[in-house]
């Protein structure tokens, strides 16, 4: 396994290479391989071990009653999955997992995890933090789920990323990734953003937003 792969993943935040090496070498884990195109895990399995995306990437996503796929997000590697779920009473996993290209899966079961957390206090806080974020992240969604129309979603979103007010902001997305997001289609996407440009709300180019008019994108986030 190539140990350095590891050191942008946020449970081994800190450590070097070696030190992660020698974490892994005194603990059970196994290596999951996965195909493009394959369920990984479906919504509603129980989630009984720490999973960290080794090579290759994976996607989480969801099916409303409707049967329309809303895209969760991107997971290469080294992210996790479902890592708030490993512990508490409703571990199991919240959507569906599918592998987006070829890669592996690194697997520790729950009780050899549990073990490793409570001999290193650097990889336990780092776990925390790992929960911590995710947390914050599904609040983040569950916000843009409920604005009732996409133009007040993508103000929101666009309003959000000027974080210190700044006027050009970077999305670091595209329509496609957009509509994913937001469980809409890409269509809808740009007809939205076309009716806020040639309303003088902001103009768009790419993945690069200027924010024109900062009042009338907020007015549009009170449409929930």
């Amino acid at each position: 396994m190539d140990y350095k792969v590891l050191e942008g993943a946020p449970l081994f935040k800190g450590m070097d290479a070696g030190e992660i090496a020698n974490i892994l070498e005194a603990t059970n884990f196994r290596i999951r391989r996965f195909t493009a195109g394959t369920m990984i895990a479906g919504s509603g399995d129980v989630v009984a071990s720490l999973y960290l995306v080794v090579t290759g990437t994976v996607k989480g996503e969801m099916v409303d009653y409707a049967g329309r796929v809303i895209k969760i997000e991107d997971i290469p590697a080294p992210g996790a999955l479902a890592a708030a779920f490993i512990f508490g009473s409703a571990n199991r996993f919240p959507v569906n997992v599918m592998a987006l290209s070829d890669g592996e899966l690194l697997v520790i079961e729950k009780p050899e995890f549990l073990r490793v957390l409570e001999a290193d206090e650097r990889l336990l806080v780092n776990f925390l933090n790992m929960i911590s974020n995710r947390s914050q992240f599904l609040s983040e969604k569950i916000k843009f789920l409920n604005f009732k129309t996409i133009k007040g979603k993508l103000a929101y979103f666009i309003l959000q990323k000027s974080d210190a007010g700044g006027e050009i902001i970077n999305t670091g997305m595209t329509q496609s990734d957009l509509a994913d997001f937001f469980g809409v289609t890409r269509p809808s996407i740009a007809r939205a953003l076309g009716e806020m440009e040639e309303a003088g709300y902001i103009s768009a180019k790419g993945r690069i937003v200027r924010i024109l008019d900062r009042s009338a994108l907020t007015t549009l986030t009170s449409d929930i």
